[in-house]
């Protein structure tokens, strides 16, 4: 395919805006950039694809999502608002992962690679939970997204709440599904794994030892850390140690482990992130929703530590994720200088791409360049002033909206043209999930007063 008239945003190191140039891909990949009268030359034959002038970037990356939340969209919660996020996990987010099964597994994912596709977000990286349905669940999974034609890391969150024998199903589902992944190229190699870990106040000693022993070779974590001050109190209580020094003492910390929100880590604890490599993913919105306070982002990524942006299961409008950073941190600092757009671009751009890349190494993945993924989205932007590479974050802070993408492609497959969805039926998914929605309710309320 070439890909013609487009202007590119090709996010490398140092990024270019390149006015009317053209795409030619081959074989999942990028193989050649270059003004559209050149390449259009060249390769006469190619299936065409005119822009029109559109933007053309890499898709969004998401570092940290829940696809299991999609059933909490208008749910009513029992009795009193929770007043805190551990009443908010106990009333809210722990029944209603035992409400799930196979088929409340599958929609959910399939509303949320919808979502993805409409808003131009093209790798995911999932934290699955459904303690009823453990047993293949990555499966499950792995095949919406398979037929989303989108990138996604898959594993299941580890808990010592549910019991024994479900620690036990958890620890084998995340094994079994990496050793899928290093056997069989799942998706056509746009799925990958790790290991999930709910979060250290639900999990023993005992059970970090196992899942450290269980865990394959070159295979890290991704786990909660630290979201609420519950998780620091709780982890001294077990060990004399805050989260992130017991974790360590696991060996679960690494350049392969992925750690969430790290709201209410001290100093010393960003330290050892940053000695042992360990990526970080904030959450803006959904640190907000739950009133957990915002995290040492800007000190953070001052001391080292590779913070990247996730959405914690909120709608994969990853924009909106950039513009809540930017705002949540002046507000909070009560200092409009905070968290400069460039900063953002460093946690959404850069080091998503970089993590991702961890996971997706046959590729560069959130670039446009020679060699790298054709994962791209076609972006309908009238800028009304100049748009250059050094202004370019207040124009997407300030001017982009996800309506704007007009089409999504990974691995070179279009998924969505002209607005159109290719792979997923939006409405035939919606209307399923609505048929399953009030036995999914069900079971979670009675969950919920058990």
């Amino acid at each position: 395919m070439l890909i013609t008239h487009a202007n590119l945003i090709t996010w490398e190191d140092e990024n270019q805006i390149l006015s009317d140039y053209a795409i030619y891909i081959k074989d999942g990949l990028i193989a050649e950039l270059g003004p559209t009268s050149e390449l259009a030359a060249k390769h006469p034959d190619a299936e065409k694809l005119d822009a029109n002038g559109q933007y053309i970037m890499p898709g969004n990356i998401c570092a940290h999502t829940h696809f299991y939340g999609a059933y909490a969209r208008g749910m009513g919660i029992p009795g009193p608002a929770p007043k805190d996020f551990p009443e908010i996990l106990e009333k809210l987010w722990w029944p209603l992962d035992k409400a799930l099964d196979e088929d409340s597994v599958r929609l959910s994912a399939l509303i949320h690679l919808v979502d993805a596709i409409k808003n131009g977000t093209t790798t995911l990286i999932d934290h699955h939970a459904s303690p009823n349905f453990i047993q293949s669940s990555l499966d499950v999974i792995a095949e919406a997204v398979d037929q989303s034609g989108l990138r996604a890391v898959l594993c299941y969150e580890v808990t010592d709440r549910d019991g024994e024998k479900k620690t036990k199903q958890g620890i084998q589902e995340n094994v079994r599904f990496i050793e899928r992944i290093r056997k069989e190229k799942v998706a056509g190699g746009r799925v990958a794994a790790t290991f999930g870990l709910h979060a250290g106040l639900t999990l023993s000693d005992a059970t970090l030892e196992v899942c450290r022993d269980a865990v394959p070779e070159g295979v890290g974590f991704h786990i909660h850390v630290a979201e609420h001050e519950a998780d620091e109190y709780d982890s001294l209580e077990k060990s004399g140690l805050r989260v992130v020094d017991r974790l360590h003492k696991f060996g679960i910390l690494g350049p392969d482990t992925i750690v969430a929100h790290g709201v209410h880590i001290d100093a010393a604890e960003i330290a050892i992130l940053v000695d042992t490599e360990t990526w970080l993913s904030h959450q803006p919105r959904s640190n907000m929703n739950n009133g957990v306070g915002v995290a040492a982002i800007e000190s953070m990524m001052r001391a080292g530590v590779k913070v990247c942006l996730g959405n914690d299961g909120f709608t994969q409008d990853m924009w909106t994720e950039w513009k809540t950073a930017y705002l949540l941190h002046k507000v909070w600092q009560r200092d409009p200088r905070r968290m400069n757009g460039m900063d953002v671009v460093e946690m959404a751009v850069k080091n998503n791409a970089a993590l991702a890349g961890n996971f997706f190494k046959e590729a560069s993945i959130g670039v446009l360049k020679e060699g790298a993924a054709a994962d791209l989205i076609f972006v309908d932007y009238h800028p009304p002033t100049p748009l250059t590479s050094g202004n370019l974050p207040w124009h997407i802070l300030f001017g982009f909206n996800e309506r704007m993408v007009t089409g999504t492609m990974v691995a070179g497959k279009m998924l969505m043209k002209d607005s159109e969805m290719l792979t997923l039926d939006e409405a035939e998914i919606a209307s399923r999930a609505r048929e399953l929605a009030p036995q999914v309710w069900e079971r979670y309320e009675r969950f919920a007063n058990q």
